[in-house]
């Protein structure tokens, strides 16, 4: 009780922060009129005399109200816009590195203006994130005349553009660009064999649009760097004509070779699919007669089988993927945009590319990856803008340490959203859309079809092309008229299907986009263009504006929402309602036994809906169990890679120290002792006796690892009184005076580089090594929570074992190698930087935003939980051993079914 009364007396924290960020646009709109009095050139001074203050000491936040005015200002005369009091609280928040959720067509691209612009005059650049190229391109060409009249350089960071280019574009005061190119930047840079070959500069200030989708929904997928590694793709092929023979299990216990978790999108063999697997492979030539599944040499088998069985029992196409020109892309189920060139891990994406017969790409060895939740933690200031981010608050300041800040909106919200109907099937539910839109089209009201899949909209379209209604469909495969078919979704009467609106960036307009219209027309027809549009407008307006429909709630309310704000923008009037039915993915999942229930006991028959309040928050509760379930996900995948994360940016770091010096003879030297050091105390452990000493052992090691010959045994024996310190002085001696006598032979700053070259080699190669072997580990250390242990924790241990482990044969390898090359001249080592660079080439790269759909990522949170040994409850009553037995054979249960083998 004491939080409401509170709430009422003092006001929530978000009312309380608008009320702060209030006064300071009072303080804006109080010198609009002396910044109006400004010629353009003395408005265009105001950025120098911003940047002189500044480097005397003022700071961004005392610029601020005079900094915003001015950008207010030049919007007016370069754009014909004014900013909102609302986009100045919107701009205020993320200037503070706060999240604003601003409703769709509030204006968040032109709010973005002002934070961007101020926080530019630092000169540390600023990026500004978007989900796609389009969308940055259209950005940036839409806002770059307030930025460069006010004598800001705006760039574009594009996939695909070349290296000087890209230069370019960072060193821009703002670039735009997407969240996969900003990320592989950062990887590509720290990948790179000199400082001028880096393209990115310090990290500043972010701002990412659409930041629920990036830094939530993206969060579970990394960004993974690859190279070709050697895999056959004939097992695949093999597996997959095998697995259509497996039976899956409809019922638990009962029979079948395996089962489905679809809410993990997980496939678990039986026993029973053990032993048939087994025999189907020995039939196939997979493995040997009476050969197990589960050798260790057959790890990989058990592998490939399991990628097949989920290919083609959890993943569908045109839901999960569609193939295009023999290529499998996968679908975003978040945004319904197709993703290509990105690939599913862990042999799924192989598997399903055997499925559908294309060619199988060969499997990659991991170069770099980074997850989108630690690569935004690396910017100095990170802020985000999106119209639905208060349903995962919470989360945002857990990972991220972002406060959401829900801006008001220009005009009250005047849409109406309607109660859900559930339906027992999807046939009614979708018939009773058919009836809807129908409804809607006589009285000329614009529809928008919102669906989960490709599948349900294609359904949808064959539908209304059965009943004759023209529609246009806008989902994955035909993403490029995407603006176009946005552009006139508003016209009277017009029907729009669309796979999930996230992202994008385009606002339906009551009555179609006037200004699209215009751009076409001749001067002469644009004052005609323009009267007609009013009418339409009018009518839509009557008409009741935008009819929202959903055909099924999302797992994410956040992303119902999101459809829901595509109706009613800037105080548009609008409508929306959500048709689902109990055969509905998160319905079957969650909620249909209760809502069955529901139904029978109030004697619903087919054809007729359920609308009730109880039963939408019922379904709200399981969205909320999905949110909660996915958020435990990220945060699990998050505390995992926060170990991956520490140990990235150490070996980051000293590769950047490295680029950064051109002499590395010191680090050589230091490197070189400890390693000389650590191989003595392998055969003569420090402070130990004589008789302990393993001295031909160690001469031999010497010999073979770093071709330094030296007569230890010989030593000892002509001077007794040579003890374990003056030994390991005399060996060290012997090894710097041979590398100082190859260094002789070798022209300095050709041995300079020499070392150089060989440190970055050996660090990568090694590197490259490690990922490979977190990602081995990581795979597997889910099971150790059946022997009572913490997988959590293991993980950290055993990383760091294996990181401990890297640091030291990264010191090995490089005194190792650079005690036995030989090089002659400059023109050999500039052949080996060659080689090094080529095995690095560019075009041998895959650029992968992997879905990270592997059993133990999900299934990790639970095992920890369940690390504790549950008591066994018996579902039935006990039979006792002299009782009948239940099967019915008229024999004791101890001498029938109770019998001990």
């Amino acid at each position: 009780m004491k939080l409401p009364l509170l709430k009422k007396l003092f006001g929530s924290r978000n009312e309380r922060v608008i009320k702060q960020l209030l006064k300071t646009v009072n303080l804006i709109n109080e010198l609009e009129a002396k910044i109006q009095s400004l010629t353009d050139a003395q408005l265009q001074a105001k950025t120098e005399e911003f940047k002189a203050k500044l480097a005397q000491g003022t700071t961004l936040d005392q610029i601020l109200p005079e900094a915003f005015a001015v950008v207010r200002e030049t919007s007016v005369r370069t754009l014909g816009m004014r900013h909102f009091d609302v986009q100045l609280i919107g701009g205020m928040a993320l200037h503070q590195g706060k999240i604003a959720e601003m409703c769709t067509g509030e204006g968040k691209t032109l709010g973005a203006t002002l934070p961007a612009y101020l926080n530019a005059l630092t000169g540390d650049g600023v990026h500004i994130v978007t989900v796609n190229d389009y969308l940055a391109k259209r950005d940036a060409n839409w806002m770059r005349p307030i930025y460069e009249f006010l004598g800001l350089t705006v760039a574009v960071n594009l996939t695909g553009m070349d290296h000087d280019k890209k230069q370019k574009a960072y060193a821009a005061d703002i670039t735009f660009g997407t969240n996969n190119e900003f990320g592989f930047d950062y990887l590509r840079d720290n990948m790179a064999f000199s400082l001028e070959e880096k393209v990115q500069k310090k990290l500043n200030f972010a701002i990412v649009d659409e930041v629920d989708s990036i830094l939530i929904d993206e969060a579970r997928t990394p960004l993974i760097i690859s190279g070709p590694a050697e895999e056959s793709s004939e097992l695949y092929q093999k597996i997959n004509q095998l697995v259509p023979k497996l039976k899956k299990q409809e019922k638990d216990d009962g029979p079948g070779d395996y089962s489905l978790e679809e809410k993990n999108k997980q496939a678990y063999l039986t026993e029973a699919g053990h032993e048939h697997v087994e025999k189907l492979m020995a039939q196939a030539g997979v493995l040997q007669a009476g050969e197990s599944l589960y050798a260790p040499h057959n790890i990989s088998i058990l592998h490939h089988l399991n990628a097949c069985v989920r290919a083609h029992a959890l993943f569908n196409r045109d839901v999960d993927y569609i193939v295009v020109d023999g290529e499998v892309v996968i679908v975003d189920e978040h945004t319904g945009r197709t993703m290509p060139g990105r690939r599913w891990s862990d042999g799924l994406h192989q598997a399903v590319e055997a499925k559908e017969k294309v060619k199988i790409q060969s499997e990659n060895q991991t170069l770099a990856t980074i997850t989108f939740q630690n690569y935004f933690r690396l910017y100095e200031k990170l802020s985000g803008m999106t119209g639905t981010a208060d349903t995962e608050a919470y989360e945002f300041q857990q990972i991220y340490g972002l406060e959401v800040i829900v801006i008001p909106t220009n005009k009250p919200i005047a849409r109406k959203d309607k109660a859900d109907q559930i339906f027992l099937t999807a046939k009614e539910k979708f018939a009773a859309i058919i009836e809807d839109i129908k409804a809607c089209r006589q009285r000329q009201q614009p529809i928008l079809v919102g669906t989960a899949s490709i599948e349900t909209s294609e359904y949808l379209d064959s539908l209304l092309t059965k009943e004759k209604i023209p529609h246009q469909v806008l989902n994955a495969k035909f993403h490029e008229k995407e603006a176009q078919i946005i552009a006139q979704a508003g016209q009277p009467g017009t029907v729009t299907i669309a796979t999930n609106m996230a992202g994008r960036g385009t606002d339906i307009v009551l009555g179609g986009n006037l200004e699209a219209e215009l751009e076409q027309a001749d001067a002469a027809d644009k004052e005609k263009i323009k009267i007609d549009w009013q009418k339409r407008h009018e009518a839509v307006i009557k008409a009741g504006g935008l009819h929202v429909i959903g055909s099924e709630r999302h797992e994410a309310r956040r992303i119902d929402n999101q459809l829901r704000g595509r109706s009613g923008r800037q105080g548009d009037p609008g409508s929306t309602r959500f048709y689902l039915s109990l055969e509905d993915n998160l319905m079957r999942i969650f909620a249909s036994d209760w809502v069955a229930s529901v139904m029978q006991k109030l004697g619903m028959k087919e054809g007729e809906p359920i609308e009730h309040r109880m039963v939408t928050k019922a379904i709200e509760n399981a969205q909320r169990k999905v949110e909660g379930h996915n958020f435990d996900i990220r945060k699990q995948l998050l505390e995992f890679d926060d170990v991956a994360n520490e140990q990235r940016q150490i070996i980051y770091e000293q590769r950047a120290d490295l680029l950064a010096v051109d002499d590395v003879s010191e680090m050589i030297n230091e490197i070189r002792e400890d390693v000389v050091q650590n191989m003595i105390s392998e055969y003569i452990p420090p402070e130990s006796l004589e008789e302990l000493w393993d001295v031909v052992g160690l001469e031999k090691r010497l010999e073979a690892d770093f071709s330094v010959k030296l007569p230890l045994k010989t030593w000892l024996d002509e001077n007794e009184h040579l003890h374990e310190e003056n030994l390991r002085h005399k060996i060290l001696e012997h090894f710097n005076q041979n590398y100082a006598d190859k260094a002789a032979s070798i022209e300095p700053a050709v041995m300079r580089q020499f070392e150089k070259s060989i440190m970055l080699q050996s660090l990568d190669s090694l590197w490259k090594d490690h990922l490979s072997a977190m990602d081995y580990l990581r795979q597997g250390i889910h099971l150790r929570g059946y022997a009572q242990k913490n997988p959590k924790q293991e993980y950290k241990r055993e990383s760091f074992l294996l990181f401990t482990d890297l640091l030291e044969k990264i010191k090995y390898n490089v005194t190792s190698v650079i005690a036995h090359m030989q090089v002659a001249n400059p023109e050999e080592l500039e052949a080996m930087e060659d080689h090094m660079r080529s095995s690095n080439q560019e075009q041998q790269r895959h650029y992968q935003h992997e879905s990270l759909l592997q059993p133990q990522e999900q299934t990790e949170t639970a095992v920890m939980e369940e690390n504790k040994v549950l008591p066994f409850v018996r579902k039935e009553r006990k039979v006792g051993r002299n009782e009948p037995c239940p099967c019915g054979s008229g024999k004791k249960f101890k001498q029938c079914h109770g019998k001990i083998n």
